[in-house]
């Protein structure tokens, strides 16, 4: 069934960058396969407006391991009182693994988010960074700058779906837009967090569809 994409919803691209691909530094699962469908999406114009986020750690960041001596990747320490995942040191700040991926047109762009620049906060969602020392999440600018274009709905896309893609569709929800997620158009670090991904966005009304379905109004 095609789904009329209308002139307020935005497509937010997550995080399509080298170091999250096969060979890469934060490998995530066949993240290569979306690739070229972003592509062919970007360069149809369906969206009237296409932010970007970009992972841009600079080196030493708090979610490294390599910043905490004894720990592995992957392993799970407290940090301000909330979960973080300790994670190979990826997406460095001027770094080839941190670029938007090459393959890619990027000229439909209106804008590159760049996020995970504070040594000490990570930041999964292109609306909030992660929990501070404060004990806050601070704002990115994203929900503002969308809402000054009369952005009401977004699309979410990119990777990691079962990280960066979800946190940054359940934001969307909870700061009052209409989300969905092309599921061919997103992969997992793992695809074992494939259904548990799933039950979390029907679980906030984000709502599953694929690339094919969508068709400019």
């Amino acid at each position: 069934m095609s789904q009329l994409i209308s002139p307020r919803a935005a497509l937010i691209v997550v995080d399509v960058q080298p170091d999250f691909m096969p060979c890469g530094a934060l490998a995530c699962h066949e993240g290569d396969a979306i690739v070229p469908s972003i592509d062919r999406l970007l360069r149809s114009r369906v969206f009237r407006h296409v932010v970007a986020t970009q992972d841009w750690h600079p080196r030493g960041h708090v979610s490294f391991a390599s910043s905490h001596p004894g720990r592995a990747p992957f392993e799970q320490i407290d940090l301000y009182g909330q979960s973080q995942t300790l994670w190979p040191d990826h997406c460095v700040q001027g770094t080839p693994g941190a670029e938007l991926h090459p393959a890619i047109d990027w000229s439909p762009l209106d804008a590159v988010l760049r996020k995970g620049s504070d040594p000490g906060v990570d930041s999964y969602s292109g609306f909030r960074e992660n929990h501070g020392p404060a004990g806050a999440r601070p704002s990115t600018g994203l929900a503002g700058w969308l809402r000054e274009r009369g952005v009401d709905e977004v699309f979410v896309c990119g990777l990691a779906r079962d990280v960066c893609v979800l946190w940054t569709a359940q934001d969307a929800v909870e700061l009052g837009f209409r989300a969905h997620l092309p599921w061919d158009l997103s992969r997992p670090v793992t695809p074992d967090t494939d259904a548990a991904t799933r039950v979390a966005l029907l679980a906030q009304g984000i709502a599953i569809t694929e690339a094919s379905e969508l068709r400019r109004e």
